[in-house]
Formats: structure tokens, C-alpha cells, sequence
């Protein structure tokens, strides 16, 4: 199987791209390349991968995984473009433009169901190792009593006497270039060439109602904030034979205590005392699996930085874990008792008074070296 390409690079545009530069690039190509005008024999293909470039470049979610995932992100949660394409320069022109090119939308056929976002909130440890959790949301859903008809059981929406059941109408006007006809939307049935004399006691003929579901949401060991889950199928029913749509639940995480995450990597903070920096000692450092044994070394400065392997956020693309990295803090004492001063007045006499600047080493580089960057 090929390789996909690069989104950016099928439109032409820079990562930097405006929302509206990828919209003008997305309308050029699509006209110049699209099946009905193009004699290429790989037209249709190469109109389908301009197509789903734009669609996830066009989204603010699906364009963030793919920067910082590529397509394995996007395959991962579900947010693969796909090939929802244009049939014909009308539908081009009604999805930009709000009218296809005759002037009139065309009559209604399959309407898929409306999308749905949930916002759910996890912990930090839920994030870390995954977990299920039950949701409910309203949704709309097709009518059970008159199977999405619309009608009173018993009886049938009939064909609109206005449009003949064709959703249009015709006006043939004159102007001083002769006769034109225009087309519009049939104001009596909106478009669907059928009317429903009598309408479903329960939809009252809008053809879905409105259900509360509980589902339940699997969710993956190392998922981050921010990332969505998508449940295919699980958003509102389609109308007229329309697919349903699909349900994103969003990820918030909620903050840790003591633990902060970088990446597939766990950051702690631990203070210690002057005489463990300068003796050194064996501690306990709790991690997200218990508590683990960590040795400091005599002579330990404030910053210095552990790695604790293997006890990170797992991989959620592939296997093994981060790690955890352990910063250090040497923490002076606010406040001595008298045996304490007189301790600290010895060593201070054996130190000695003398200041050496240091080299420049920000934590941050420290951090750098540690992880490989």
C-alpha cells in the first residue's frame, strides 16, 4: 500500500497556512482536478486526496493531531478524513457559497445525522492508564413510532401538488434578453417533494425525537488533554435514509497533585535537606506504580535532575512507557535552633568564605541532555 502524502504538501501551502489560504487553495484545485472537467485517468483519485487534505486541514482538532502525530494520529483517534467528497461544481459552489450553481439547492435525498461533541473529565492516573466510563447524552433519533416517516402510522406522506414532488419550482420570466426560467425551492414541501397530511403523534412529523442513551466510552491507556475519542455511528440519526453522524468525546484532564506530564514523561519535583544533598542518601519517590527507591549522590546540587525509566505514560501509538524524571531541590532551612546554628557556624568555618561564579547551565538544558534532545 502507497504511503500517504504530506496534507500540506497535495495543497500546495506552508504549515503556517491561514484557515483562508487553505480554503482558496482547496477551491483552485478542486475545480482544476475534479472528475467532470478533468481528462487525467487519475483524476478521481487525486480529487479524493485533495479532498481529505482539506478536510482535516480545514478543522482546527483533526489539523493539531496531524501536526503533532502525522496520519498515524489521526488514524488512531479515529479522525481520518475519508472521502466525503463533492458529486458536481454545485455541490462545490453550495458548500462555499451557501447556493449551487443553478441558484437553488437541489432536492433533499439521504441526510446524514448531525455530529456530537461530549466534553469528558478524567484524572490524571485515568489518562495514564486508560479506563471506561459510562456518558449520557440526548441525541435526536428516528422516530419508532412512524419509522422516520413522518406520518401516523397507517398513513403516507403524499406528493407535493405544488412541485409535483420534484422539490423545485419553476417561474419563466421575461427581461430585455429574452426569457429565463428561475428555479427555487418548493416553499410548500421545502425541498422534499412529499407533504405529510397527517403528521406522527409523537414526531409531530419532524421524523426523529429526542432519546437520552447512556454509552459507554473505552478509553485508552496514555491518552493526553485535548485529544478526542471518535464513536462512529453514535451522534444524531440521519434523515431520509442518511447515515447517523458520529460522537467525539473530549479529553480534559484534570491536574495532578504532584506529578506533571511532558509528553510520554512524568516531571516531579522533591525537595530534600542540606545534609542528604551534601552526605547523600537512599529515598523513597512515589511514581504513578508505587513508591521506588532512588539514590542521590553526595554533593547533589539544587536542579539536578533523575530518571526513574519505565515509569512514565505509556505509548499510545506502539509500546513500552515514558519515564519519570525526578528534579531536585535542596531546601535551606527558614529557621535553626541553637544546636543547629552552632553546627552550621562549624561547617561554615571549614568552607571558608569564597565565591566562584558558575557556568552558565540552565535547568532547561539540563532537562535537554537528560531526555536527548
Amino acid at each position: 500500500m502507497n504511503e500517504k502524502r504530506d496534507y500540506y504538501e497535495i495543497l500546495g501551502i506552508s504549515r503556517q497556512a491561514s484557515k483562508s489560504e487553505i480554503r482558496a487553495a482547496y477551491r483552485k484545485l478542486a475545480r482544476k482536478n475534479h472528475p467532470d472537467v478533468s481528462d487525467a485517468p487519475d483524476a478521481e483519485e487525486k480529487f479524493k486526496e485533495i479532498n481529505e487534505a482539506y478536510q482535516i486541514l480545514n478543522d482546527d482538532e483533526k489539523r493539531a493531531v496531524y501536526d503533532r502525530y502525522g496520519h498515524s494520529g489521526l488514524d488512531r483517534f479515529g479522525m481520518g478524513g475519508g472521502f466525503e467528497g463533492f458529486d458536481s461544481f454545485e455541490d462545490i459552489f453550495d458548500s462555499f457559497f451557501g447556493f449551487g450553481s443553478a441558484g437553488t439547492r437541489r432536492k433533499g435525498g439521504p441526510r446524514r445525522g448531525s455530529d456530537l461533541r461530549y466534553d469528558l473529565e478524567i484524572t490524571f492516573q485515568e489518562a495514564v492508564f486508560g479506563c471506561t466510563k459510562e456518558i449520557e447524552i440526548s441525541r435526536l433519533e428516528t422516530c419508532p413510532r412512524c419509522g422516520g416517516t413522518g406520518a401516523e402510522p397507517g398513513t403516507h406522506p403524499i406528493r407535493c401538488p405544488e412541485c409535483n414532488g420534484t422539490g423545485q419550482v419553476r417561474h419563466a420570466q421575461q427581461s430585455i434578453f429574452g426569457s429565463f426560467v428561475n428555479v427555487t425551492t418548493c416553499p410548500r414541501c421545502g425541498g422534499r417533494g412529499e407533504i405529510i397530511e397527517t403528521p406522527c403523534s409523537r414526531c409531530h412529523g419532524s421524523r426523529r425525537v429526542e432519546v437520552t442513551r447512556t454509552i459507554s466510552v473505552d478509553v485508552p491507556a496514555g491518552i493526553d488533554d485535548g485529544m478526542r475519542i471518535r464513536l462512529a455511528g453514535e451522534g444524531e440519526s440521519g434523515l431520509d435514509g442518511g447515515p447517523a453522524g458520529n460522537l467525539y468525546v473530549v479529553m480534559h484532564v484534570k491536574n495532578h497533585r504532584y506529578f506533571r506530564r511532558r509528553d510520554q514523561d512524568i516531571l516531579l519535583n522533591i525537595n530534600i535537606n542540606v545534609a542528604q544533598a551534601a552526605l547523600g542518601d537512599e529515598i523513597l519517590v512515589p511514581t504513578l506504580n508505587g513508591e521506588r527507591q532512588l539514590v542521590i549522590p553526595a554533593g547533589t546540587q539544587t536542579g539536578a535532575i533523575f530518571q526513574l525509566k519505565g515509569e512514565g505514560v505509556p505509548r499510545i501509538r506502539g509500546s513500552g512507557r515514558g519515564d519519570e524524571i525526578v528534579i531536585i531541590n535542596v531546601e535551606i532551612p527558614e529557621s535553626l535552633n541553637d544546636q543547629q546554628k552552632e553546627l552550621f557556624a562549624r561547617l561554615g568555618e571549614t568552607l571558608g568564605d569564597e565565591i566562584t561564579p558558575q557556568e552558565e547551565k540552565s535547568f532547561l538544558k539540563r532537562l535537554k541532555v537528560v531526555l536527548g534532545l
